[in-house]
């Protein structure tokens, strides 16, 4: 099954794309992930990646896509995989469907309230990367990472002005994707604004209605 999961930061995409990879054994997949691996594989196309990304820059659609098509053809993803992230526009999806078929796509509807408690209310440890949450997962002790001890601080990109800067892009350049792939039918949704749980319990029962014929 191959699978494109949709929705603004802090939607749920990637905690539920890694839990459902487990799960079924299929590769998560996102953009982020393929430019480290390309960077640090020294490829000719990761060279081109790393100048890029070194001046500050986006990576442009057509080496994007270069490198999703590259990834996607790797053996682990022959039996599905999980896109998470991409595409990001209707230029990139129209690119994907030249060289892979799409089963579903599916939508983490959530509002902005919710992204904006979620994301800023996020930590990380500066020493070993630990992700914590003021309110849903915090540490033992106030700003003290329970695995190293090291300090945890708050992202650039999650402050408050920064996450409603990163829903007016996602608005703008991503969210057109939902009604693109409405319309060709592979479009489905689910209430991300649930705990991880309930949301994994709807992407199950979509999975099992369209893959397996169950639960209709």
């Amino acid at each position: 099954m191959n699978l494109i999961f949709l929705g603004a930061p802090g939607a749920g995409k990637g905690t539920l794309a890694a839990r459902l990879s487990k799960e079924y054994g299929i590769p998560q997949i996102s953009t982020g992930d393929i430019f480290r691996a390309a960077v640090k594989q020294g490829s000719e196309l990761g060279r081109k990646v790393q100048g890029i990304m070194e001046k500050g820059e986006l990576v442009p659609d057509s080496l994007t896509v270069e490198l999703v098509e590259e990834r996607l053809a790797q053996a682990d993803a022959q039996n599905g995989y999980i896109l998470d992230g991409f595409p990001r526009t209707i230029a990139q999806a129209d690119a994907l469907a030249s060289f892979q078929k799409i089963d579903m796509a599916i939508n983490f509807n959530t509002s902005d309230e919710v992204v904006i408690r979620r994301l800023s209310g996020r930590r990380v440890c500066r020493s070993c990367g630990a992700i914590y949450h003021v309110e849903n997962m915090p540490p033992k002790f106030e700003g003290k990472c329970d695995k190293c001890g090291g300090e945890l601080y708050t992202r650039d990109d999650d402050t408050i002005e920064s996450i409603k800067n990163r829903l007016r892009v996602y608005k703008d350049q991503t969210e057109p994707l939902i009604e693109y792939y409405r319309g060709k039918g592979l479009l489905r949704d689910i209430d991300s604004s649930t705990s991880p749980e309930e949301s994994f319990s709807q992407i199950k029962s979509l999975l099992l209605v369209g893959f397996f014929g169950l639960g209709e």
